[in-house]
């Protein structure tokens, strides 16, 4: 069986083909007969999960098991405590709720690559960093979430997925699971520990490809500190 996480650049296609030619999974990862495990907006960056265990896919796309995802979200403006509560008790998109969300502002912004298309900022309301934890897999969620109470989103990324992190692989990047982490990742569909996702991404080890280079180095671990 193939586990694989992938740092899914901005502008890029949760899919292998596209017949309207933009940049898909195949453009990034060239390892045949897996399939990503839930979704990740076209527009959003981080953490996609793929496999050819359809059985685990299967069962970590299903709502029932609540797999916690992690994503940091920079928003237009300086959400209130107000703003943040309401994600906390669930917000109403097209006449449904979502489930209440973990939300909290970053107290440092995140140390994340620059994005191949700049945020456009604007000196009379400066962006913030959020942390938004959800269990759910609604088309756009986290974006809609943001919107409904007043804070539109300007940039999008997944750095966790239950026990997986993205680590210090850089857009367009990938790298095998370990065995422990694959072990953790079954855990979760079999009754196993509730494993949550860290504040900030740690790196697990195995071996990393860049797939821009075709590619492949192996990279010393380091000890630092849904599907959507």
């Amino acid at each position: 069986m193939k586990y694989i996480i992938l740092n899914k650049p901005y502008e890029v296609l949760t899919q292998f083909t596209d017949e309207a030619g933009r940049a898909t999974l195949k453009d990034h990862v060239p390892v045949p007969n897996i399939y990503p495990v839930g979704r990740l907006d076209y527009d959003s960056e981080g953490l996609v999960l793929l496999t050819d265990d359809k059985a685990l896919q299967h069962r970590l796309s299903d709502p029932k098991f609540k797999i916690e995802k992690t994503y940091w979200v920079q928003v237009d403006g300086l959400p209130t405590e107000e703003a943040l509560e309401e994600l906390r008790r669930g917000v109403t998109i097209k006449g449904v709720k979502t489930a209440p969300a973990k939300a909290s502002i970053l107290q440092q912004e995140p140390q994340v690559w620059e994005r191949s298309t700049p945020i456009r900022f604007r000196k009379e309301k400066p962006a913030t960093w959020v942390e938004i934890k959800i269990a759910q897999g609604m088309n756009r969620q986290v974006r809609r979430m943001t919107a409904a109470v007043g804070y539109p989103t300007l940039r999008l990324i997944r750095p966790s997925i239950g026990p997986l992190t993205i680590g210090d692989l850089q857009p367009g990047e990938y790298r095998e699971l370990t065995a422990d982490e694959v072990t953790k990742l079954k855990s979760l569909t079999a009754g196993g520990s509730n494993f949550k996702s860290p504040s900030k991404p740690k790196n697990k080890g195995g071996r990393h490809y860049d797939s821009r280079q075709n590619s492949s180095r192996p990279r010393p671990s380091k000890s630092k500190e849904d599907f959507q």
